[in-house]
């Protein structure tokens, strides 16, 4: 059975009262691009500040690629790269001299990726210029470059599609995917855009304030969301009776030109034909018909909306 990369096990961090981290456990499987995601000041910086040894946790245990942090950090981090916040660099240095500079530090054969490095990140025809006249997206990347010299089996990245323009963020989304797909690097990314890392990630965790709050895979998470379908139809008067009558769904709402939205806890094929079945069966004229699900944003929202008050705690980047 494959190990976990990132096993977290009742991990907190406290800043005098105030909880940062707040009791997380989960674990992060090889080869899979992993969201943590919450909103800002949830956490998200403080925890992988743990995991990369740059902070001690309160309680609990984190392993590494099989190694406690922060006791074998060294090792632990031998093949992990990462960006915390903004990455830094000499700003009058150009990118491939900051990444010459960093390959001296990595050692081994660091220096021999440079290229590859900056080609993965699409920087090989900026290489020779000045990091100072990098825009934050470039520096994102070259940043991402930087962590690629050790040839990880891990990329640990905070916030970083940060200052991407959406043609940049849409390049920055296949670039993770290749190193998931075609490297096998396992990559865990946080971001306090739901929507956007959906669309890279495996596997998802939602914090706020510090909690663990959902945590699985996107596809399991999205379909355990409330889900509905929207329909046209020539008599939306027959339509509601039908499906009411049929108990096919929990709500219905009428809209204009004999559109109806119908909801239900789940609408599968089985049901969405049994849906379109009862219609036509009915005498009712199905013009268009379209299924939707609730996106993991707008289940975020409605998770943490129904949390008590007093579930809130201080918290910290």
């Amino acid at each position: 059975m494959t190990e976990p990369i990132i096993t977290l096990d009742g991990v907190s961090k406290h800043f005098g009262a105030t909880r940062a981290v707040n009791d997380v456990s989960f674990q992060v499987m090889p080869g899979r691009c992993v969201g943590w995601l919450g909103p800002n000041g949830s956490g998200k910086t403080t925890l992988i500040r743990c995991m990369l040894g740059l902070a001690r946790t309160t309680t609990g245990a984190i392993t590494v690629r099989g190694h406690a942090i922060p006791n074998d950090v060294r090792e632990a981090l031998t093949r992990v790269g990462a960006i915390v916040e903004e990455p830094r660099f000499y700003p009058y240095l150009s990118g491939r001299a900051n990444l010459e500079v960093a390959a001296r530090f990595v050692g081994g054969d660091a220096g021999k990726r440079i290229d590859r490095s900056l080609e993965r990140v699409g920087l090989v025809d900026r290489s020779g210029s000045k990091v100072k006249e990098y825009s934050l997206g470039m520096r994102q990347r070259l940043g991402v470059a930087r962590c690629l010299l050790n040839d990880p089996e891990l990329l640990i990245l905070d916030e970083p599609s940060n200052g991407l323009d959406p043609a940049g963020i849409v390049e920055f989304r296949e670039m993770i995917r290749s190193f998931v797909e075609q490297d096998g690097c396992t990559v865990f990314i946080s971001s306090h855009l739901l929507g956007e890392v959906q669309k890279i990630a495996d596997d998802i965790a939602i914090v706020q304030s510090g909690k663990l709050i959902l945590h699985g895979s996107v596809e399991q998470l999205v379909a355990e969301g409330r889900q509905s379908m929207r329909l046209r139809v020539d008599d939306p008067v027959r339509a509601e009776e039908t499906l009411y009558r049929l108990g096919l769904v929990t709500d219905i709402e009428q809209g204009a030109h004999g559109s109806l939205e119908l909801r239900s806890d789940r609408i599968d094929d089985e049901k969405a034909i049994l849906i379109t079945r009862s219609l036509v069966e009915a005498g009712v004229g199905v013009i268009e018909i379209a299924r939707e699900r609730e996106s993991l944003e707008e289940r975020f929202l409605e998770i943490t909306a129904a949390l008590p008050l007093g579930d809130e705690e201080g918290t910290a980047s």
